[in-house]
């Protein structure tokens, strides 16, 4: 046969195998998702066996691996679609509660399990063991029903991994899913391959994903050869591969022309990173859009912080105890009563209050309008009344002005826009610009090593991160940021730390017995500047707030303390650790205050 016709027919079983691959429907992200719904079934019913079987412990746990990782490779789907079982499948081992409701679930899922198989395991658990294997078995069966009948649009699809990008920054790589086992480093390797999989199907030839899929190959590389959980470089790993990930899933969006979610969510997705100054939303937080944020409200919520006629005897205003020099905070253990005696509980930072779903130590309040309303009108802190103020500013030409500017719809000032205007003007203290902000953006000279390193304990060994999620450093769960956590931790009475504080906290307002001593999780940006620490002020300084924690709060301290969330191990910190802690503290603190 002559070259020219070899070459021809060549060309022609090319042609032909390329019309027939074309032929062939690409598979779905239903489809897709169905697939690895079925990998993770198999693992789960080998894990089930081995059980059943009575293997070795080590037989037991690498398959437990094996399981966690089938996970996530569907993780960012079942998360976003399905949160309500994803909270059985991989939720903390702590009861889910209905605080409306006054009742409360027993966990279930991997973090339950992880805690019957390790440190050790006894075939005394193997009953119970089976038992949640088969609830999570029930729960992969209900999340193939449902991905079954729901219809996954590209823009969803999008959405669902963008969050799954700040999953692994503020859980993943955080030990917050596997707190015993600490498997979370390979994990996060895993799930940031899931990302550029999930793109691929959306469009293979897409140049962005190239560069993606290149980032992703690089950081699951970098997970499987520094796979210690203590050790691992955080600070490295989102700065070189999961935010440059981010910027591409973003990129590669707007080169696809895929349109945004409409939803109201904390997190804006015009964001490029988790880290951009303007990420987050304060009116993702708000009840209804008349209540959205202004500058016009700031205006006048500002003057309304700082008017002492709010209060009953015209000498007391907001700003008396959020001291705007203190980060809007007092200084003190507790402050001081309008009769003379002291109050019962510290004075928290309004910095970065607006970011969070409660408000109060024991998140009494869900929103800032509300939470306003509380203190003007306690007898012991301003013993105001908002029928009085309104009467006064109604009088008040130059309030009537702003007023005017603020609620242009309205002919004159209502009782709700003063709570609305000073909620805006709190809203307004959110300024990001921290030293450890401008890092993550970009700028590596801004932090010192032993900075960088208190960073990677925060969001490691330390498990500080596990409660304060980065970037917030609150308990404003992510990536969804619609729930905001209480923890237990056994805050002492005093600094001899031989009592415990008395005060209940939100079971005062939700008497079930999980929550005796529950307190919100308050942020720790701008912590070096709002001394003394805790509900009730009771150290004086970060390195024995440090301390406290290292020696596993109340119950590592020996306080009786049956219901602590905190775990109650030591961390184990040395003191070159705990000093480095603190100085990535006070790398959280913004620029005004420095």
């Amino acid at each position: 046969m002559k070259f020219k016709q070899l070459t021809a027919l060549l060309l022609l079983f090319t042609f032909f195998i390329s019309c027939k691959e074309n032929s062939e429907p690409q598979i779905t992200i239903q489809q897709y998702l169905l697939i690895d719904l079925d990998k993770l079934n198999n693992e789960i019913e080998n894990f089930q066996n081995l059980v059943t079987h009575n293997a070795s412990q080590k037989e037991i746990l690498e398959q437990f691996k094996k399981s966690r990782l089938a996970y996530k490779k569907t993780e960012w789907a079942i998360e976003y679609f399905i949160p309500e079982t994803a909270r059985f499948m991989n939720g903390p081992a702590l009861d889910e509660m209905e605080l409306e409701e006054n009742r409360s679930f027993e966990p279930h899922g991997f973090q339950v399990i992880e805690e019957l198989i390790f440190p050790e395991y006894s075939t005394e658990s193997k009953e119970e063991l089976i038992r949640e294997i088969k609830i999570f078995k029930a729960n992969i069966k209900q999340l193939k029903t449902n991905f079954e009948a729901i219809t996954l649009s590209d823009d969803y699809v999008l959405d669902a991994v963008e969050q799954n990008v700040y999953r692994i920054i503020t859980l993943g790589i955080t030990g917050f899913d596997s707190p015993i086992l600490q498997s979370s480093i390979s994990e996060a390797g895993q799930s940031v391959v899931s990302i550029s999989n999930s793109l691929e199907i959306i469009n293979s030839k897409s140049k962005t994903l190239g560069s993606i899929k290149d980032l992703a190959s690089k950081a699951k590389k970098y997970c499987e050869e520094n796979n210690d959980f203590n050790s691992f470089n955080r600070a490295y790993f989102i700065t070189e591969f999961l935010n440059p990930i981010s910027k591409n899933v973003r990129k590669f969006q707007l080169e696809e022309k895929i349109k945004d979610i409409k939803k109201t969510s904390p997190l804006k997705q015009t964001a490029s990173t988790l880290f951009d100054q303007d990420a987050f939303d304060v009116n993702g937080f708000i009840l209804s859009r008349e209540y959205n944020f202004s500058k016009e409200k700031v205006i006048l919520g500002e003057k309304l912080f700082y008017d002492k006629t709010l209060s009953k005897n015209n000498n007391r205003s907001c700003a008396t105890c959020h001291n705007p020099e203190k980060a809007f905070t007092d200084g003190l253990k507790t402050n001081v009563s309008l009769t003379g005696s002291n109050l019962a509980r510290n004075t928290p930072t309004l910095t970065y209050a607006s970011l969070q779903n409660g408000q109060f130590w024991d998140m009494r309040q869900l929103d800032l309008e509300k939470q306003s309303v509380d203190v003007i009108q306690n007898k012991d802190e301003m013993h105001g009344s908002m029928d009085a103020i309104h009467a006064k500013i109604l009088l008040n030409n130059e309030y009537g002005a702003l007023f005017k500017k603020a609620f242009p719809k309205t002919a004159k000032p209502e009782p709700w826009q003063i709570q609305n205007a000073i909620a805006s003007y709190v809203r307004s203290l959110n300024a990001f610009d921290s030293r450890f902000d401008l890092y993550m953006r970009g700028n590596k000279n801004v932090l010192t090593a032993q900075e960088i390193n208190g960073m990677n304990l925060f969001m490691g060994k330390a498990k500080c991160a596990t409660c304060h999620f980065t970037p917030l450093f609150n308990g404003t769960v992510p990536p969804s940021y619609s729930k905001t956590e209480h923890e237990v931790i056994g805050t002492p009475q005093d600094a001899a730390g031989k009592k415990l504080s008395p005060d209940l906290g939100r079971y005062l307002y939700n008497q079930m017995p999980q929550l005796k001593g529950a307190f919100k999780t308050p942020t720790v940006r701008n912590a070096a500047v709002t001394a003394p620490y805790m509900h009730n002020g009771v150290f004086n300084t970060l390195e024995e707030v440090v301390s406290f924690y290292n020696k596993g709060g109340g119950k590592g301290l020996g306080l009786d303390l049956e219901n602590q969330t905190l775990p109650f191990d030591a961390l184990n910190l040395t003191p070159n650790e705990e000093k480095d802690l603190v100085a990535f503290m006070k790398t959280l603190t913004d620029k005004k205050y420095q």
